[in-house]
């Protein structure tokens, strides 16, 4: 695993390890977790040697390593990389993908290849596909492994949302955006199979856009020109625009915890059901949050002094004090949760508040503690089925692992 830079951090190695700490660093670094569902990913995919680094580079100023074409042509990226966009609003993560196509991996070996893409197209708000303006239309080109990558994988991804497919055709020659684009789309029908798909449309299952680059290396100032427009329609992605389907976005908070499951179901050729993913992501974290919230109230002053008093005499508005403590980190838990599903926290609020009056009654003398309300029977049963069976096995491990 790579060492963590203060720049761009490695999040998965070229060995498929997780870099849960080196995620953890930059989930703190950056304050990622008061963002709420403000933020998008952006990820890149693309044959190796094509410039995908040196184009999320000038498009978002982050610090990516970059293929030194001095060396020669090789892999520069491997693994997966993240990195923080600079001055883009709302907070935006650019993802970095090791090359497809690459011969220090072998011809055969493309199980990494296919489990990258998968993370992306789970993770990603939008994807930009990397392509040589010289491949379209081409039988034998380099981009036909990563677009049979790309749709082969699709087909394991239960997502409600759409993802934006950019596709960004590098060094463009004379021939018209136009046609370029009506080639394209002619070879991405090519790998989308009818059967699968029920004849539907590639539009049903991505928002596809097309834009094209000059050379890099031989009209750098155009090619200069042409990106600071492109980063232009990253301002506001999601309000809408390239990144305006937000169903189904966890949380900012639950980011870390989601990327490392959805890693760990793929390595382990699991299809990826994102809904339950995140109420599963949802069940943990609210929980997490109101262990923290239990936590701070018994250090609370207010909850001292009370606990305090009542051990040297009878005090008739205890209950009205303790509300009163409690209710400061129910509010807490209620603005740290919003974003979370709405049955879940609901759910998790209650055993905040259940077992902070259990463990308050717990610590004062001779005092009975109160009676617990039955648990509301129908709670689950607006869930579809997937989601509570997603929740009771999310508890049974979070249970398991304490």
């Amino acid at each position: 695993m790579a060492e963590v830079s203060s720049c761009s951090v490695q999040i998965i190695g070229g060995d498929g390890s997780f870099n849960v700490d080196g995620l953890h660093h930059f989930v703190r670094a950056t304050n990622l977790p008061d963002r709420g569902r403000d933020y998008a990913v952006v990820a890149i995919v693309g044959p190796q040697s094509s410039g995908k680094s040196t184009l999320m580079n000038h498009l978002f100023d982050t610090k990516f390593k970059e293929m030194d074409a001095f060396e020669g042509r090789s892999q520069t990226t491997k693994g997966i990389w993240i990195d923080k966009c600079a001055g883009i609003e709302p907070f935006t993560i650019a993802m970095d993908l090791e090359g497809t196509d690459g011969c220090e991996r072998g011809e055969d070996d493309t199980a990494f290849e296919k489990q990258s893409a998968l993370f992306a197209l789970a993770i990603a708000d939008v994807v930009v596909i990397n392509i040589w303006c010289h491949d379209i239309g081409r039988e034998q080109a380099s981009n036909r492994p990563l677009l049979k990558t790309v749709f082969q994988v699709m087909m394991r991804l239960f997502s409600p949302r759409k993802t934006t497919l950019l596709f960004v055709i590098r060094d463009k020659t004379k021939t018209p955006l136009e046609k370029l684009e009506s080639n394209l789309r002619e070879d991405i029908k090519k790998f989308l199979n009818p059967r699968d798909h029920e004849g539907a449309p590639l539009s049903e299952f991505f928002n596809v856009e097309v834009t094209a680059l000059s050379s890099y290396e031989e009209k750098e100032e155009q090619f200069k020109e042409q990106v600071a427009e492109l980063r232009e329609r990253f301002f506001h992605s999601i309000s809408p625009g390239l990144a305006g389907d937000s169903r189904g976005v966890v949380p900012a908070s639950g980011f870390s915890l989601s990327a490392q499951w959805i890693w760990k179901d793929i390595k382990e050729n699991k299809d990826l059901d994102l809904p339950a993913h995140k109420v599963m992501v949802a069940t943990v974290r609210c929980e997490e949050i109101a262990n923290e919230k239990l936590h701070c109230l018994f250090a609370n002053e207010g909850w001292l002094v009370l606990e305090a008093d009542i051990q040297v005499r009878p005090v008739p508005e205890f209950r009205k004090r303790l509300d009163a403590v409690l209710d400061t980190y129910l509010s807490e838990y209620d603005r740290e949760t919003i974003y979370f599903d709405d049955d879940v926290r609901t759910v998790k609020r209650q055993y905040l508040q259940s077992k902070a009056l259990e463990e308050a009654y717990k610590r004062v003398p001779n005092w009975p503690a109160p009676t617990p309300a039955p648990a509301p029977p129908s709670i689950w049963s607006n869930l579809p089925a997937a989601v509570s069976i997603a929740v009771s096995v999310a508890e049974f491990v979070v249970n398991f692992l304490t």
